[in-house]
């Protein structure tokens, strides 16, 4: 049985969330970054970690990704025009949408406390919102961003979704909105987030 170690209040949420999502069981170990739970298996200390079969895998998306392409479940099959717009959105988010949230994360409680840039966050707010409105354009053609397909990107879209709301930052596209309302409300997000 696969293990995963991590916290829900990490970016561990998406991998336990799909791991729920897909019905595949596993261990959670919560820990948190540099815990040493983490750097038993991860040198770096971060978190998410996946451990299967002895092998250690890092990293929320590729964790993802893998378990995707193992199972055939929240993706498109590799190789297809639809795997190649699932891929190209994923990056758009991890590019978008999770490097603003991280960033600001960093300037506010990761980087000691003389090399934070506290004013960095409204450029970041404000590239947020940005992206925010491109990504709810393409939600016009079903419930999930691939349309009547939820994947990978669902997950990393809805997590930074909370992410932002609770790092204040500003979440005001009506159609995003709604759509994090929608995946809100899935059984193994709620299951996974504890409810």
């Amino acid at each position: 049985m696969l293990k995963v170690i991590g916290s829900v209040r990490s970016r561990a949420f998406r991998v336990l969330w799909m791991l729920e999502e897909i019905g595949m069981p596993y261990d959670h170990i919560v820990a948190g970054p540099r815990s040493p739970e983490a750097l038993e298996v991860n040198p770096s200390g971060k978190v998410p970690v996946m451990v299967e079969d002895g092998t250690v895998i890092t990293d929320s998306t590729a964790i993802l990704t893998y378990l995707a392409d193992k199972t055939g479940k929240l993706t498109f099959p590799a190789g297809t025009l639809e795997r190649a717009k699932q891929d190209a959105l994923t990056h758009f988010l991890l590019d978008e949408f999770d490097a603003a949230l991280w960033m600001a994360a960093r300037h506010t409680f990761v980087l000691p406390e003389e090399m934070r840039l506290p004013e960095i966050k409204t450029s970041l707010r404000w590239e947020f919102e940005r992206s925010q409105s491109k990504l709810a354009e393409r939600l016009h053609d079903g419930p999930f961003l691939m349309g009547d397909t939820m994947t990978i990107a669902d997950i990393i879209a809805t997590h930074c979704g909370n992410w932002a709301q609770n790092a204040k930052f500003p979440v005001t596209a009506p159609a995003f909105i709604d759509y994090l309302d929608r995946m809100r409300a899935r059984p193994a997000f709620v299951k996974t987030r504890g409810d």
